[in-house]
């Protein structure tokens, strides 16, 4: 005999009061813990000895150097990742080839490899001691322990990010849009701007700012290849550490208050992008409604 529907749906997993403000309650509470608190810290700390000490420490020749080599490594990492990002996406979600599979798992290297052990590769690839160390030494080509090293390491840690947000996205979109432009008679770049770009603006643009941020924060690649001299090769982190081991805590909390506003900032475009839908494939509408 055929069941009578009821109406009634069974009830969710936690549906019930007491436990869904059980769980919000914790989560709000380990949250407070575990990442407001650290960046009250950091501010209160960065100021605890006054304006002055802050102002004298942002304005320090070391420190204004560690900040322009950050800068530095994102503006030419971010944009060459987004470049390969995009090819890299465009390549595995628009074509059928072989090794397209080996391409994916070489995307994610990055994220499954340490960053000190990138580094250390690093060093046996471009070192005195490495493959190529010998050739370049002789040509007088300084990659590690200067800035090249810096950059590349950069580039290293953040390749993923742009590849992982846009090739959910256009495998999703598929391939009839281009396919019905090229069939009208446009060229590969004429598509690209005007009918990939588009559609995979907002991903694009969540993902230059994960890597941009991860650029911005990067210490365990960096810290091997660039030789930690001071106001030549530390980035802003490095810098960081070694106000905090010269026991300047002062220092270092002022400096660590750049990295959190950067921080705070990137959560924001982060917030704003995914409320644009950024890296989300809207479903489509019912035809009924």
């Amino acid at each position: 005999m055929r069941m009578m529907r009821t109406g009634r749906t069974p009830p969710r997993v936690g549906d019930g009061p007491f436990f869904r403000r059980m769980l919000i309650g914790t989560v709000l509470i380990l949250g407070a813990f575990l990442i407001l608190a650290p960046l009250l810290i950091i501010g209160v700390e960065a100021f605890a000895k006054g304006w002055q000490v802050y102002r004298d420490t942002i304005l320090h020749p070391d420190t204004r150097h560690a900040i322009m080599l950050t800068v530095l490594a994102a503006l030419v990492a971010v944009p060459v990742n987004t470049a390969f990002g995009i090819a890299a996406a465009w390549a595995i979600t628009k074509f059928d080839f072989r090794g397209k599979a080996f391409l994916l798992v070489v995307i994610e290297i990055p994220f499954s490899v340490s960053p000190i052990v990138a580094g250390v590769a690093y060093l046996f690839v471009y070192g005195l001691q490495g493959i190529f160390g010998p050739t370049l030494d002789a040509y007088g080509i300084k990659i590690l322990f200067a800035i090249p090293g810096i950059i590349l390491a950069s580039m290293f840690v953040t390749a993923p990010f742009v590849a992982r947000e846009l090739i959910p996205l256009m495998q999703a979109q598929g391939r009839d849009l281009e396919e019905a432009a090229t069939s009208l008679g446009a060229s590969g770049w004429r598509t690209f701007f005007s009918v990939t770009l588009p559609n995979i603006k907002w991903a694009l643009l969540y993902g230059v700012v994960l890597c941009n941020a991860r650029v911005m924060g990067e210490f365990g690649a960096v810290s091997v290849v660039s030789g930690n001299i001071r106001g030549q090769t530390n980035t802003l982190p490095l810098h960081i550490e070694l106000l905090y081991h010269d026991y300047q805590a002062a220092g270092a909390f002022a400096s660590a208050s750049i990295l959190a506003l950067i921080a705070v900032f990137t959560i924001i475009a982060k917030v704003a992008l995914e409320r644009r839908g950024a890296g989300r494939v809207r479903p489509a509408a019912n035809p009924a409604e």
